[in-house]
């Protein structure tokens, strides 16, 4: 990745903090990260370096990882443009794994044509990795343009609605109506369901992740933050059978999403179901398995798929954002063309939702402020 940024061009700047291995908690001994559209709100889990040097203003774009949700819930939080690519259109060497074969890098910018310039110098085939795609990347810059007139857009009004906080409702209903007045067919669908989904994906990221810290771990499990240890746990106990009987059942939610993608372009679905968590809220979420699974009931399962996600910002200070989310290796189709148009109705969107969000009182001192391109 870096030798690639390199040649297109890029002023490598250096590292940016992350939670403990990608996972959803930072070590103790490191002081969390501060959103800098609002210091009393999560900057999301994972990647929330990347997506708060990028919002800040501290570099062009950044790149980040996601193994259930990690590019697109920072981005989300503070109101940026992020790509979970295809599985394997982006290489993996030199990530230190969170689990492999959930894992996925992407880029996280303040704008999909910014995104898509990275993501182009990033993505293709890499002899250091057997598993990323043969082939060259397609044009992604090319892929930002146009606009959504006769973009097939699957809606799942169930999915979208159930246990869904009226903020995230608002915006969800407020993007449904831009999409369909710049001219994108809306289609009501009936996606797979995901429960199980989710909890399979919380075994199979534990298990793999017991694998990548064989080395350290338990041999060294002082020096673990309680989170991650607890989750290396939960990866020991994992047997073989209910793994295999984990990949059998991805195997299906793959094939029941592809056929599902025969009849529509994209799918529009929020990046999580609830308002803006605060720091407070956040302090034992990754001890709280109820509340990561309804968080992960939008992003996790399409890491267990492979299939790439463009989310857009909607508002800032809120952290919501609308979920692209495309069939496998549609990553070039379906990049940017959303943007540019659902810009212009950023700003009216965020201030709607910014007051049903402060009448919800879910977080009173919210300040909303547009959409950033």
């Amino acid at each position: 990745m870096v030798a690639r940024l390199r040649r297109a061009g890029a002023v490598l700047l250096g590292k940016l903090q992350m939670t403990e291995d990608a996972y959803s908690d930072h070590h103790p001994a490191i002081t969390p990260l501060r959103n800098p559209w609002n210091a009393t709100c999560w900057t999301g889990i994972s990647s929330s370096g990347p997506a708060v040097a990028t919002a800040a203003g501290l570099c062009f774009g950044s790149l980040a990882s996601d193994t259930g949700g990690s590019i697109r819930w920072p981005r989300g939080a503070t109101g940026l443009t992020g790509i979970k690519p295809t599985w394997g259109h982006t290489s993996r060497f030199g990530v230190f794994e969170l689990a492999a074969s959930l894992d996925h890098v992407g880029p996280i910018a303040r704008s999909a044509a910014d995104a898509a310039l990275i993501l182009a110098a990033i993505a293709g085939p890499d002899d250091n990795d057997p598993t990323a795609l043969a082939g060259p990347p397609p044009d992604y810059a090319d892929a930002t343009r146009g606009d959504v007139g006769g973009l097939r857009l699957g809606v799942d009004a169930q999915w979208n609605s159930a246990d869904v906080d009226p903020v995230a409702q608002h915006v969800i209903d407020e993007a449904e109506r831009a999409f369909r007045g710049l001219g994108a067919d809306l289609v009501p669908v009936s996606a797979p369901d995901v429960t199980r989904g989710v909890m399979d994906w919380a075994a199979a990221c534990a298990l793999e992740a017991a694998l990548a810290h064989r080395a350290t771990y338990p041999a060294r499990k002082a020096e673990y933050g309680p989170v991650l240890a607890s989750v290396l746990e939960t990866g020991h106990a994992v047997s073989a059978l209910d793994y295999q009987a984990i990949r059998l059942r991805r195997m299906a939610l793959r094939g029941r999403l592809a056929r599902l993608f025969r009849t529509i372009d994209t799918l529009l679905l929020p990046v999580q179901p609830f308002a803006p968590l605060g720091l407070d809220e956040i302090a034992d979420f990754g001890i709280n398995p109820a509340r990561v699974a309804k968080l992960q009931r939008y992003t996790a399962p399409f890491n267990l798929t492979g299939h790439p996600n463009v989310t857009l910002p909607v508002s800032c200070s809120l952290g919501l954002a609308l979920l692209a989310q495309g069939c496998r290796h549609s990553d070039r189709q379906k990049l940017g063309r959303p943007q540019a148009p659902l810009r212009r109705r950023g700003q009216e969107m965020a201030e709607k939702a910014r007051r049903v969000f402060l009448a919800d009182g879910s977080v009173r001192q919210a300040r909303s402020r547009g959409v950033d391109g």
